[in-house]
């Protein structure tokens, strides 16, 4: 019997965890051939779920997931600093307009790599009134990420978006299907468009989803226009439209999205508040603890009852990165977790190599610690920061940091006085957004995410006058926890990980306490 078939029927047969009616659902067939996966990766910060990580856990028989956030961006850089290994290249040979893919080759990839302390070419910030070439480089950014994790296997592969940056998603869909991914996963906002969007992709059709615009009224009509006929792409049969996941924080959400979006819905991830990235606000004003941090409360507990109603699979997210967790999430119905920080710091992930042992000497000396920050995001939402020396998460480095917005992901689209849309991040420097409309207030303590989480990754500015942008590194509060993937070594991989939660031993060791969840 293989490891994984025992695994799962330990969990499904003998433990008492998971009775009753689900014994005799798929939650209970092996885990490595069920039709649904039980552990999805989380989509984390920009290019930390990168395509290593997600097709390493993709080949492993789970869901792979790569992050969709400024994925031109990474691109770009990427190229710009000699595409070890050729894999960006590569992905470019297989895309399918090839006037295309020559021209991003010719505008952006520099042999050998910039030269150290040298800037990155900027591209335009995210604009409705991007022009064709700007949109093609978003379709090929998803199409290069998507095409490399599923590369030379049979797994599913999912992108990870996040609703609130609005522009850049139906271009950047595109170019995911057109790479054929298998998962659409997106949460931070309200994504009632988006399952009819991959309906129309599918069928190469234009789409134009509506957009949320500061000061709009009722009678405005804002849209985000995208049309395929602008790529040099094949269309004579549809694409395969990926399953569409929305991550949500309340029931309420759930049901809406189940009745009121405008396409299928395949299933939820429901995330908890100490899940890492950003969180939703508390229901109730809680107040915050002696740290600063917003307080959650029982109004903020989903109620899994009315999830179940819906008839459709869900997965928990947010500290369930152990056996044991799983083991609870499957007895409550689920169809498995979402695991994003144990996955964040393996060896596969995009994190940058410096930063990741950093925080693995932290963890292992009993020192590593998460601030849920309620002001540092531009978006509103409270905001999880690892706490690092050298990083966004310090004082001193916001002090020093010039404020700036050159990568403009975060920015909040707004009505202009003529109508026109302008656009505006309360990280910006003052005097752009308050003359702008922005309220001064809303600026206080703010942190550019955009350049922070491309830093963790190794791709952040390089500043002329002031060096490299300083990292901003995210993660859940169980980053404390990941001791135990480190008993017999300094680092680990995705299969320690998946092997962890799965309750699989290495064949090098003894044979797992299953009951008491134990891992590695």
């Amino acid at each position: 019997m293989s490891d994984e078939k025992e695994a799962a029927e330990r969990v499904c047969g003998d433990s008492p965890a998971v009775t009753g009616a689900a014994n005799d659902t798929a939650e209970c067939q092996p885990f490595l051939k069920r039709s649904l996966p039980v552990v999805i990766q989380g989509g984390m910060g920009i290019g930390v779920s990168g395509w290593q990580l997600a097709r390493a856990v993709s080949q492993l028989g789970q869901l792979g997931v790569v992050s969709g956030t400024a994925l031109d961006g990474v691109l770009v850089r990427r190229l710009q600093t000699g595409d070890a290994g050729g894999h960006v290249r590569r992905a470019l040979g297989h895309f399918p307009d090839r006037r295309i893919a020559s021209d991003v080759l010719a505008h952006y990839f520099v042999e050998g790599g910039l030269a150290d302390g040298q800037p990155f070419v900027s591209l335009s910030m995210p604009a409705v009134d991007w022009s064709d070439a700007r949109q093609a480089l978003n379709v090929v950014a998803g199409f290069v990420e998507v095409f490399l994790a599923k590369e030379g296997h049979s797994g599913v592969v999912g992108i990870n978006l996040l609703e609130k940056i609005q522009l850049p998603i139906p271009a950047t869909l595109y170019g995911a299907m057109l790479a054929g991914v298998d998962y659409v996963l997106v949460g931070a906002g309200i994504p009632r468009e988006l399952p009819g969007t991959l309906d129309l992709l599918a069928e190469h059709r234009s789409v134009g989803p509506r957009l949320r615009v500061a000061g709009a009224t009722n009678d405005d009509d804002y849209r985000m226009p995208f049309d395929p006929c602008l790529l040099d792409v094949p269309r004579s049969s549809p694409l395969r439209r990926p399953h569409f996941l929305a991550i949500i924080a309340s029931a309420t959400l759930a049901i809406t999205l189940a009745r009121k979006a405008n396409g299928r819905v395949d299933g939820f991830v429901i995330e908890g508040p100490i899940a890492g990235g950003h969180n939703a606000p508390p229901r109730a004003n809680g107040g915050r603890n002696t740290r600063g941090e917003p307080i959650y409360g029982p109004r903020d507990e989903v109620e899994l009852d009315k999830i179940r109603a819906l008839g459709l699979p869900f997965w928990l997210a947010g500290g369930y990165g152990t056996f044991e967790r799983l083991r609870s999430a499957l007895a409550l119905g689920a169809a498995g977790v979402q695991v994003g920080t144990a996955f964040a710091l393996c060896r596969e992930s995009g994190m940058a190599a410096a930063l990741k042992a950093r925080l693995i000497a932290l963890i292992r000396e009993g020192r590593a610690d998460v601030f849920t920050d309620p002001q540092a995001s531009p978006t509103g939402f409270p905001f999880k920061i690892g706490q690092m020396a050298g990083s966004l998460s310090e004082d001193s480095v916001v002090r020093t940091r010039q404020r700036s917005c050159d990568l403009g992901y975060l920015r909040e689209p707004y009505k202009k006085a003529n109508g026109a849309l302008g656009y505006r991040c309360s990280a910006e420097p003052l005097e752009a957004f308050t003359d702008k409309g922005g309220a001064i207030e809303s600026t206080e303590k703010r942190l550019c995410l955009c350049n922070g989480l491309m830093a963790t990754i190794g791709l952040g500015q390089r500043r002329r006058a002031r060096g490299s942008e300083p990292p901003l590194i995210t993660a859940g509060d169980d980053l404390r926890d990941l001791a135990r993937l480190l008993t017999h070594a300094d680092s680990y991989g995705a299969a320690d990980v998946v092997r962890c939660l799965l309750g699989i031993a290495p064949a090098e060791t003894e044979p797992l306490d299953l009951a008491a969840g134990a891992c590695l």
